[in-house]
């Protein structure tokens, strides 16, 4: 692993700080190929492993035979439950996944063996050699059927419930709309699929090679399935191939260091497309009924919903996704009183866990359709029946927490629904819907137009000790910077540079690899939290070493400390007296290790109130749309959007978080999802799951980056991951039913969902 250096000296110009569009020193490389991703890891006595997993989705083991297996040539090992020295099961939040099923199987795809050998294809050899004794039982796929059906797991079918009441139970609008909506299955679709490297130690322990999101948590878990002490597990971030939530849980992880110990050779596993969809969490399907109440002048009265999320077979990270969708399911606006039932369930589907938006995508397809729905039985236009309702700081939520930093709700939406539109009416057959199909006729093509709004809670909640750490040391005027922050693609490697710069006044800043035996936890990769959690850290340690920098500068030429400024790689005196290179300075090394922390919150009480979060994000899109009714087909023309930034610190690098959240947005409104049928998944592969191409995304125009610095945060700024793709599937949708005059109910839209309609 090498150092990342950026030297932007050389060129004579000032390095990137605070505020400038600061290009990614990982930018390059990726995009010429010569970045090494962890499935470019290789060791010169590498051997390779691989999983046999349960091609059902509810059986009982009664027997595994691997004599045929260990008989191939070139198989070293070959291991069953029997083999885990350490705990059985593993969990994010809940330990109750077996790093290897013994007794049953809960899911299609459930690991049951692993085999590490010469080469991949005496590894696919010696798993078809494997003979399990499944006996095959029914298996539970509706989660509606859960929580009254007989237990599929010792923990129970149901994973979490939060009856959250809030006001006046007894209040009735004289507007009432209901609406019941279903969002399906959608899959992270990362391009990299999962990979890693185990090398064993001469010390008994294990080195793990591997792209994660959260280093120190899978040291956690893998140590304990090992029955390691942690400090004998040291993982080191390779490059990441996308994340999106999905490499949050545990894959491979400890497969490959089971492997590596039994043999005592570095063992490498490469999962191929379809083994990664059986391989990790997906974003939680959703059937959500809602009963929204108002006054005649619009103003939100009441709303009541039943959100019942699917988690799939084991508890990954539900528990937290359901407190999201609960709290977040009003959406951003003041609703006096309220009555939300939000439940998350065991079945034998596969599990869910992180994605993209985290519970509040779901809840906004379905906020937004039901403000869409009080709009037309009010007579209201949508966006006035929305200015009218917005939060604004001081409100309330729904969970009894008020605000106490920025909320530009209005702002945000104002400018968005007021950007004007660059679209245009399509002249030509291949700007229609089914382009070169050449299939749709001008005359059947409607376009629709339509807003949302959506927010989400940034950092993690109830009461967690959340926290980062980060290291910075200065010496020969260089700043080195040591953070296990998991770089996934959202730009820490850049913002880390900027701020470690802004604050010390250097140019070049080295940023050492993440790993678990340098430095303590920045936690995980998720939550919009990193640009808070472990910019915060790495500001912190900063701060820290120029309070330390400037005292034994101070001391050593008798000035009175706070006469010292470092600037522009200088240390000086504000009355002119003084003034030394900073290379000069730190020939013996300053340097600061800091742990950072948010402001506490508190869990949920048994009516789903509580102080549970930091702080909030807010987002609008404008959608626009062109559907051929006749065929079902529909071409997305338009995104605009509008975004609460707190304080923008990389304007490029935002713009790319925006567009890229909001391609999953449309994903997700026309095209992406998960086919499971009986349990099992139909379209594991790029083929039969489609995701938007560069061709299927519209101009995205940003209308607006709203800035409002939010109090505690590392200068202002608040986390932009998440935002983009929770506003934009409900936008796209509603332009869908604009478009159309059909009660479109289902996320994705299919074309069979408007074509046949009423058919």
């Amino acid at each position: 692993m090498t150092d990342v250096r950026i030297d932007d000296t050389r060129t004579g110009e000032r390095a990137p700080r605070i505020g400038d569009s600061a290009p990614r020193p990982d930018g390059i490389p990726k995009v010429d190929g010569s970045f090494t991703f962890s499935s470019d890891l290789w060791h010169d006595r590498m051997i390779w492993g691989g999983t046999l997993r349960s091609p059902h989705p509810s059986a009982r083991i009664r027997s595994i035979d691997i004599g045929p297996a260990i008989a191939v040539t070139g198989v070293h090992a070959v291991l069953t439950a029997a083999d885990v020295p350490g705990n059985p099961n593993f969990g994010l939040e809940h330990v109750d996944q077996p790093v290897l099923a013994s007794d049953v199987v809960r899911y299609e795809g459930e690991p049951v063996a692993i085999v590490a050998a010469d080469h991949p294809e005496a590894v696919r050899l010696a798993l078809e050699a494997i003979v399990v004794d499944y006996e095959v039982t029914p298996p539970l796929v509706d989660p509606a059927l859960a929580e009254s059906s007989d237990p599929i797991h010792p923990d129970g079918n149901l994973i979490r419930r939060i009856h959250l009441r809030h006001g006046d139970q007894d209040v009735v609008g004289d507007v009432i709309v209901e609406g019941t909506y279903e969002v399906g299955m959608q899959d992270q679709a990362f391009l990299g699929p999962e990979s890693g490297l185990a090398v064993p130690a001469e010390d008994g322990g294990v080195e793990l090679y591997i792209a994660t999101q959260w280093l120190h948590a899978d040291r956690d878990q893998v140590a304990a399935c090992l029955g390691l002490a942690p400090e004998l597990v040291r993982l080191t971030l390779s490059g990441v191939g996308g994340a999106f939530g999905a490499r949050e849980d545990l894959s491979l992880h400890a497969h490959l260091c089971l492997l590596a110990l039994r043999t005592r050779r570095p063992v490498k596993m490469v999962y191929s497309r379809e083994e990664s969809f059986h391989g990790h969490v997906h974003r939680h399907p959703a059937r959500m009924w809602y009963r929204h109440h108002a006054d005649r002048a619009g103003n939100l009265v009441r709303v009541e919903a039943r959100l019942l999320l699917d988690g799939g077979a084991y508890a990954s990270s539900s528990g937290a996704v359901i407190a999201n969708a609960t709290c977040f399911a009003g959406g951003p606006y003041r609703i006096p009183s309220a009555d939300i039932d939000g439940v998350v369930v065991r079945t034998n589907n596969p599990p869910c866990g992180a994605m993209r938006g985290f519970g509040a995508v779901q809840t906004c397809i379905g906020h937004e359709a039901q403000m869409d729905r009080l709009a037309a039985a009010l007579g209201m236009d949508p966006v006035e029946l929305r200015l009218r309702n917005v939060l604004a700081p001081g409100d309330r939520l729904l969970t009894g927490q008020v605000i106490t930093g920025t909320a530009p709700v209005a702002e945000v939406l104002r400018t968005c629904t007021d950007h004007p539109s660059a679209a245009t009416l399509p002249d030509d057959t291949m700007s229609l819907p089914g382009g070169a199909g050449r299939t749709a006729d001008p005359e059947h093509v409607h376009r629709g137009e339509a807003v949302a709004l959506g927010f989400k809670n940034l950092m993690f909640s109830e009461g967690f000790d959340d926290f980062s750490s980060a290291i910075c040391r200065l010496e020969a005027g260089v700043a080195t910077i040591t953070c296990a922050c998991a770089e996934v693609g959202q730009g820490f490697v850049t913002l880390a540079q900027q701020i470690t710069r802004e604050v010390l006044g250097v140019d070049e800043v080295v940023l050492a690899p993440a790993a678990t035996a340098t430095v303590g936890s920045a936690g995980s990769t998720s939550a919009s939290r990193q640009t808070w959690m472990s910019g915060g850290a790495v500001q912190a340690a900063c701060e820290e070493v120029r309070v330390r920098l400037i005292a034994r500068v101070a001391d050593e030429n008798g000035i009175d400390p706070d006469e010292l400024v470092m600037v522009d790689g200088r240390v000086v005196s504000l009355a002119g007296d003084f003034e030394a290179d900073l290379a000069s300075v730190t020939a013996e090394a300053v340097e600061a290790e800091v742990e950072f922390r948010h402001a506490p919150t508190s869990p949920l009480d048994e009516n789903g109130q509580g102080d549970a979060h930091v702080s909030f994000a807010f987002s609008a899109h404008r959608a626009i749309v062109d559907v051929d009714r006749d065929l079902g087909l529909v071409k997305v023309v338009e995104l605009t959007t509008s975004q609460d930034v707190g304080r923008l610190l990389n304007p490029l690098q935002a713009i790319g978080q925006i567009e890229g959240g909001a391609a999953q947005g449309v994903g997700l409104a026309v095209m992406e999802e998960v086919q499971v049928l009986d349990g099992r998944i139909r379209n594991a592969s790029f083929t039969d799951y489609l995701v938007p191409t560069a061709l299927d995304m519209p101009p995205v125009e940003i209308a607006a980056l709203i800035e409002q610095p939010e109090p505690g945060a590392p200068f202002g700024a608040k986390g932009i991951g998440e935002p983009p793709s929770i506003s934009s599937t409900a936008a796209v949708v509603a332009a869908i039913r604009a478009a159309t005059d059909l009660d479109l109910t289902h996320v994705p839209v299919r074309p069979t969902d408007i074509a046949l309609a009423g058919a």
